[in-house]
């Protein structure tokens, strides 16, 4: 089979109304710094990467033109339905597949990769299990920890949980996550915290605002390191990227927020800056890699993914994310790596295919 033969089909969800939404609120930040009406708390429940999505998906299309392959573009726009029928009438080889969420719902990540399995399309990217695992973020960190994989001590803290500070065991300062989100949706610069007051505070906010338990952690004061891992049989881990936090105000945790990653006009977005390849010792830039590859395996991610890595003070890593089907935008980190390993864009989207190609035996 020829490139020209093969057909793979760049599958994403627009859902118009939210993105209109998303697209408002990037303006009025732009603009006031601000949503009208007051400071816009946790902007990840309008989540604005879905913005990203659309440069992200034009930039993969173009680029397996480029490489020879027949490409079509489908947004399923919310709609499984219009999913079922595009499978059915246009059979692609392979899905290219951009979908990070549905109606709004980080965790139908999961389902739709079902969909593609139960009509038997072969697909991009990792299977339906670990992306609904790797989406929970306490599951993660247990079955990393109990295949000796270190990760920050941590809490769930559920709506209705009562905390005492007299029995709490945990060490501040710490940071407060929603459990089931990604795209750094609902961290903030107040997502850290220092005494128990504002833990209290912040848990509260998380789990009212996403209806979801809120993860606490120790935080881990030190390099922050994206490894972009690509392949299966064997997985290899490209070069490593830094995130420089020196940019960033003083006063301003040195942590990825979501203005960090999606507001290109604040303060986080200007002072965090990814740099690859990250300078270390050869012994820690071994080990980080080593966990970052044992992390891969271990939650069994397929074709690509980006392993998230804190350093302490001791430069012993801890896993901080697995991120299966990461951001692979022309500027995002997963590109830097790749282009630093020595691939352009172009040669680093036919990787991904030629793996998941490779994976479904397809020749």
């Amino acid at each position: 089979m020829t490139k020209s033969e093969i057909h793979i089909a760049v599958v994403f969800n627009e859902p118009i109304a939210e993105l209109n939404e998303a697209k408002r609120t990037l303006r009025e930040i732009a603009n006031h710094g601000s949503v009208r009406g007051g400071t816009k708390e946790l902007p990840g429940i309008i989540d604005l990467s879905e913005v990203g999505v659309i440069e992200e998906r034009e930039h993969v299309e173009k680029a397996l033109r480029d490489k020879g392959f027949r490409t079509s573009l489908f947004n399923m726009n919310g709609d499984i339905k219009r999913l079922i029928h595009f499978l059915e009438k246009e059979r692609p080889t392979i899905v290219f597949n951009l979908c990070e969420s549905l109606l709004g719902q980080a965790i139908h990540e999961m389902h739709v990769a079902g969909i593609y399995e139960l009509m038997g399309a072969p697909y991009t990217g990792t299977g339906t299990v670990a992306l609904g695992v790797c989406l929970n973020k306490v599951r993660t960190k247990e079955i990393l920890s109990y295949h000796h994989i270190p990760t920050a001590p941590y809490l769930l803290v559920e709506k209705g949980d009562v905390l005492s500070a007299k029995t709490f065991s945990l060490r501040f300062p710490m940071i407060v996550k929603p459990l089931h989100e990604d795209a750094s949706s609902g961290i903030e610069n107040s997502s850290v915290v220092y005494d128990f007051a504002s833990l209290m505070e912040r848990t509260a906010k998380v789990i009212k605002a996403f209806e979801q338990p809120a993860l606490v952690e120790e935080y881990i004061a030190g390099r922050e390191l994206n490894v972009a891992v690509m392949g299966n049989n064997p997985p290899v881990a490209l070069p490593i990227s830094e995130i420089d936090f020196s940019g960033l105000p003083d006063s301003y945790p040195k942590i990825v927020t979501y203005n960090a990653k999606w507001v290109e006009s604040s303060p986080e977005f200007i002072g965090t800056v990814g740099t690859c390849p990250a300078i270390l010792p050869r012994d820690v830039e071994h080990s980080v890699k080593e966990i970052a590859l044992q992390a891969y395996r271990i939650m069994e991610i397929r074709d690509y993914a980006r392993i998230d890595i804190r350093l302490d003070k001791n430069n012993k890593p801890y896993v901080l994310e697995v991120n299966p089907n990461p951001d692979i935008s022309r500027d995002g980190g997963f590109a830097r790596s790749a282009c630093t390993a020595g691939m352009t864009f172009e040669e680093m989207i036919a990787k991904i295919v030629e793996h998941t190609l490779d994976r479904c035996r397809i020749r």
